[in-house]
C-alpha cells in the first residue's frame, strides 16, 4: 500500500526492495515506500520488526544488504545535509562533558565550511531552537544534569537547528514526561505546517491515530502503508503483532473495532 498522493516529482523520501542484515541475518526484507512532503509518518510494529534498523539504514549508518534508498531523488548518503536524526535516548553517552548549547550547535557543523566555527547566526538558530524546546534556561547545563525529558528535548533541538526537510525521529515519547510529550507533538505539527517531512518510530498504538498522517506497519516486511485510517485496522495490527496484540485493552477502541481483537493470544 502506498500513498496514492505521491509522485516521481514530489518523492522526499524512496525505498525499493530495501533489505537489511545484522550478521548475515536479514531484519528487514524487500521495503518498498515512497513517501511525499509534508507528511508526519509514524512506524510501527513489535519489538524487533525493523523499525529502528529502517531509520539507521535511511541515515547511512546501516549498508543496505538488497535495494536502495533515495532521499529527493539522489542517494541517501549525498543528501544527508538535508537530513536530521533524533536517535534514542539509550544510545547517547550523557555522561560526556558538553553543554546544552553544545549539543545544539552540533546541529549546525553541516552548514558550516571546513575548519568553521559557530558564528552569532549559528547562536541565534540554536538559541531559537532552545526556546521552542523551552530550555533557554538550560543552555549552559551539563546534559548529565538533565532529566530523561530535558535531554530529549535538546536533541530535539539539535535537530530543529539544522534546519533539515526531512527529519528521523526514533522513540522520540519514550520515557518523557506529558509536558515534553505534548512539546515534542506541537514541534512534530509545526514542522508539518513547514512543509517538512517527518518520520517517527513510535509504540504506542492508542496515541498513533492522533499523532499521525501516515503509518508505515512494519514485521521484518512491510505489512501496510498509507493514510492512518487505512491502516490502523483490526486485521492489519493482528498481521503486524500477531499474538503480542495483548498489549493493550484500549485497541479494539482505537480501532472502532471492538468485537473481534484477542487479546490473550499468547506466542
Amino acid at each position: 500500500m502506498t500513498d496514492p498522493t505521491s509522485s516521481s516529482q514530489e518523492i522526499v523520501l524512496e525505498t525499493h526492495d530495501l533489505t537489511v542484515a545484522y550478521d548475515k541475518k536479514p531484519v528487514l526484507y524487500g521495503l518498498d515506500v515512497s513517501i511525499a512532503p509534508g507528511q508526519l509518518v509514524g512506524i510501527m510494529g513489535p519489538n524487533g520488526a525493523g523499525k529502528s534498523t529502517l531509520i539507521k539504514a535511511i541515515m547511512g549508518l546501516l549498508d543496505p544488504s538488497g535495494g536502495w534508498i533515495k532521499i529527493f531523488g539522489e542517494s541517501n548518503t549525498s543528501q544527508r545535509k538535508r537530513v536530521a536524526y533524533v536517535p534514542q535516548r539509550r544510545e547517547v553517552d550523557w555522561d560526556f562533558p558538553v553543554t546544552v548549547m553544545d549539543v545544539v550547535l552540533m546541529g549546525r557543523y553541516g552548514h558550516l565550511g571546513l575548519f568553521r566555527r559557530p558564528g552569532k547566526r549559528d547562536r541565534d538558530i540554536a538559541m531559537e531552537a532552545l526556546e521552542k524546546v523551552n530550555m533557554i534556561p538550560y543552555a549552559s547545563r551539563q546534559i548529565s544534569n538533565l532529566s530523561g525529558g530535558q535531554q530529549q528535548r535538546v536533541f530535539l533541538a539539535r535537530a530543529l537547528a539544522q534546519e533539515s526537510d526531512l527529519y528521523l525521529m526514533d522513540e522520540p515519547f519514550v520515557g518523557v514526561d506529558a509536558a515534553t510529550e505534548s512539546t515534542i507533538v506541537d514541534l512534530l505539527q509545526d514542522l508539518r505546517s513547514q512543509g517538512k517531512t517527518i518520520l517517527v518510530v513510535h509504540h504506542d498504538l492508542p496515541t498513533a491515530r492522533q499523532y499521525f498522517d501516515s503509518l508505515i506497519l512494519l514485521n521484518l516486511r512491510l505489512i501496510a502503508y498509507g493514510p492512518v485510517e487505512e491502516v490502523f485496522k483490526e486485521e492489519l495490527l493482528q498481521r503486524a503483532y500477531g499474538g503480542r496484540l495483548t498489549i493493550l485493552s484500549e485497541v479494539a477502541d482505537a480501532t472502532g473495532e471492538k468485537s473481534k481483537v484477542d487479546l490473550s493470544a499468547k506466542r
